[in-house]
């Protein structure tokens, strides 16, 4: 029995709502529900991210926690990535297959705990992470995104100061020997370390 986001199958009773939106420069509409993260509206940490995010057509890109789909769905929209995204609630990747389709972009979209069901190296990695499901679940979004990289490939998530941005950089930089801050705003933290 679990309300909780970063719960495999919620059992929160639904409640669907509609949000249209701009992002990336396109306007969008995404399907959320009652538990699923961020459900009113598209959060301040994964807008920033978004418009931190350095990618290209073709590229390929892991979407970790993705939720409905906010961050996989713009990419593919504003810049034609390949996105893989991936989480472990499935209400939310229900709704995440309905927003892709929504919007009118392709993307490969299944259940994984973090990575256990991933195969292949991507560009980029990228995760607005579960701060809710603890620090530990942060920590192996960090480590483990090193075995998903390309060479020269990077991870780049968004957490807040308050809710762990300096032991997460810390991380950062014990894994890939590297961590740059690309962004401060209201607390929050963009950070990104680079395969080398």
């Amino acid at each position: 029995m679990s309300k909780m986001y970063y719960a495999e199958n919620p059992d929160a009773a639904h409640d669907i709502h509609e949000l249209r939106v701009e992002l990336l420069g396109y306007k969008m509409t995404f399907l959320t529900d009652a538990g699923v993260f961020s459900k009113k509206m598209i959060d301040f940490g994964s807008q920033l991210l978004l418009k931190c995010l350095e990618v290209e057509k073709g590229e390929r890109v892991l979407d970790v926690g993705c939720g409905y789909g906010p961050l996989g769905i713009s990419l593919v929209k504003a810049y034609g990535v390949q996105a893989t995204m991936v989480d472990i609630n499935n209400r939310a990747l229900d709704l995440a297959r309905k927003n892709a389709e929504r919007n009118q972009v392709s993307a490969t979209i299944f259940q994984s705990n973090i990575y256990e069901q991933v195969e292949g190296k991507f560009d980029h990695v990228i995760s607005n992470p579960p701060i809710r499901a603890g620090k530990q679940v942060v920590h192996e979004i960090i480590e483990k995104s090193m075995d998903f990289l390309e060479d020269g490939g990077d991870l780049t998530i968004v957490i807040q100061k308050k809710q762990g941005a300096p032991s997460a950089k810390s991380k950062m930089e014990d894994v890939f020997g590297n961590c740059e801050i690309i962004k401060k705003d209201k607390g929050y933290y963009i950070l990104r370390s680079v395969k080398s």
